[in-house]
This record gives C-alpha cells, structure tokens and sequence, in this order.
C-alpha cells in the first residue's frame, strides 16, 4: 500500500466541471435565503456577528493548525484538515441551527457574511498556516499554489452565483418564493450525491486510508463545534446565540474543499480523504448535536422573543 501522500484520486475532468456547476448552485441556493436585510442585521447584533466571524477565520484555523501537531498525520493529511478548517459553512447550518432551537436569524447571517468573506480569506488562510506547517509545508511548495489563481476560483463558484442569487432574491420575489426550497434541497442531493461518487470511484483508497483519517476527522470535527461554543460562552453571549454560533463555526462546506483538492492538488490522497469522510461525519455529528439541543429549548433574550 502506497503511502496516502503519494497517491492521487481518479477524478474524471468532466466531472469536476459538473461539479463546478453543482456547487455554483448550491451557493445560489444559500444566496436565495438571503437579503440584504441580513447584512444590515448585523449592525444589531455586532458582538455576536463579530465572535463568530473570528472563531471562524481565526480560532479554529489555529486550533487545527495545533490539532495537527498533536497528532501528527502525514502532511496531505494535515493540509486536508487545513483546507476543510478554512472553508465556509453551507446553509446546512442554517437548517441544523433551527432544528437545535437556536437563533436562526444570527446563523443566516453569519453563513451569508461568511462565504462573502470566504472569497478572500479562504485561499490567503491556507496559505498563512500550510506555510507555516513542519511537514506539510515543503509538499505544500512542492505544488506551488497561487493564492490568487485560487480566489479566482473561488470568486467565479462562490462570488458570482452567491451575488446573482442575492439579486434574484431581491429583485424577484415571488419567482424565488417558489424556488427556494426545491433549489435548496435539489443543491443539496447533489453534492451529497458527488461526494457519495468521488468515494465510490476511489473506494479501495477510501478503504485502505479511512483508518488514517477517521479519528483525525472526529476530533477535529468535534473541536470545531466546541471551539464556536467556547467562544460564544467565553464572550457572554446567551444560549440561544451560542447554539447558533457553535453549529456555524462546526459545519464547513467540504463539497468546496473537494473541489479545491481535485481543482489544484490533483486529487491528493490524504486531503481528498479527509473532505470526503468530512462531508458525512459532519452532518451526522451535526444532526446529533442539533437534535440534542433541540430537546432542551434555550432561555431566549428578550431583544429576541417574538412581541
């Protein structure tokens, strides 16, 4: 068996091109949940909108560039953490945050603000800590990534569909009315659907390397909740916010990361095998907590509660 950072997953060119367009539209889906009202929310809630951007951008990139220390996996493993630590969270999150009875509103807000800002910060964040990585920095040269070839990617399948479905949103009501959920939920099915596909294409690497990543990726997927929950908790913000926050900071758009990996890594092993376990751990992980917290309703600030 090849060591995991020397192989490369089989990844058909055209199917990375669907995919391309699947995730676009996943994003138009996330973009037809939002207003512009969302963005102006944040003026009442700056503390709250302030804490989870920076346990997002900040804190958990940094406790998973520790988490790689510890645990010392080879480095396509620790880049694959990386990259899925820096992506933004999907509106996944909006659905488990209402189903854990937190506050909705701040969860839509942070997902819309945090894949605007995703456009810049993703590529530049990884960049920061993979260089900064022991081991994985010099397989990190090795490819030669380009921040900017790489926020151009991300600009043209985040930034434009995630603008153009703000505008649809806005400027068509009653059409996105009608849409809204089947795009959401169609959006969803195929991304669940590629990343089931990418494994299956590459099942016997996924069954000799699994092993490698699973413990990894639940720690790390556990960390992440509990670093947005720390944070929330450590700034005083309430029950009802924290629930929000924890969920935002714990759930990251993996079908991103996988597009990235195949994109400009060539699909490379330990980082292709670590988003696509991620994709599913997560949302089970996720779906566990959110039904948890779902049956012990928070106290609810009153700024909040509904006169």
């Amino acid at each position: 068996m090849l060591p995991v950072d020397e192989i490369r997953l089989n990844f058909n060119p055209a199917s990375l091109v669907i995919l391309n367009v699947v995730l676009g539209f996943l994003m138009f889906g996330i973009a037809l949940d939002t207003r512009l009202a969302d963005f102006k929310r944040v003026a009442r809630m700056p503390g709250a909108m302030a804490v989870g951007i920076a346990a997002q951008f900040i804190v958990l990139p940094a406790v998973t560039f520790v988490l790689t220390l510890l645990l010392k996996p080879g480095p396509s493993i620790a880049l694959g953490m990386l990259l899925v630590a820096c992506c933004p969270p999907g509106n996944v999150s909006n659905i488990l945050t209402h189903r854990a009875k937190g506050n909705v509103a701040l969860s839509v807000s942070m997902t819309a603000i945090s894949n605007a800002l995703a456009i810049v910060l993703m590529p530049l964040n990884f960049a920061w800590w993979g260089s900064m990585h022991p081991t994985a920095a010099p397989l990190l040269r090795s490819i030669s990534l380009d921040p900017l070839e790489m926020t151009g990617h991300i600009v043209a399948i985040i930034g434009v569909p995630f603008v153009l479905g703000i505008a649809c949103a806005e400027k068509l009501p009653r059409f996105t009315a009608r849409v809204r959920k089947p795009a959401r939920v169609l959006s969803f099915i195929c991304l669940i659907a590629f990343i089931l596909g990418a494994v299956a294409g590459n099942w016997r690497y996924f069954l000799d390397y699994v092993g490698l990543v699973l413990l990894a990726v639940a720690l790390h997927d556990a960390l992440a909740f509990g670093t947005g929950y720390l944070c929330a908790r450590l700034s005083g913000l309430s029950d009802y916010d924290r629930r929000a926050v924890s969920i935002e900071v714990g759930i990251r758009n993996a079908g991103l990361g996988l597009v990235m990996i195949f994109g400009f890594f060539g699909g490379l092993g330990g980082m292709a095998v670590v988003a696509g376990v991620w994709g599913f751990w997560d949302i089970i992980a996720g779906l566990a907590l959110a039904s948890w917290w779902g049956r012990r309703p928070p106290v609810v600030p009153v700024s909040a509660q509904t006169p």
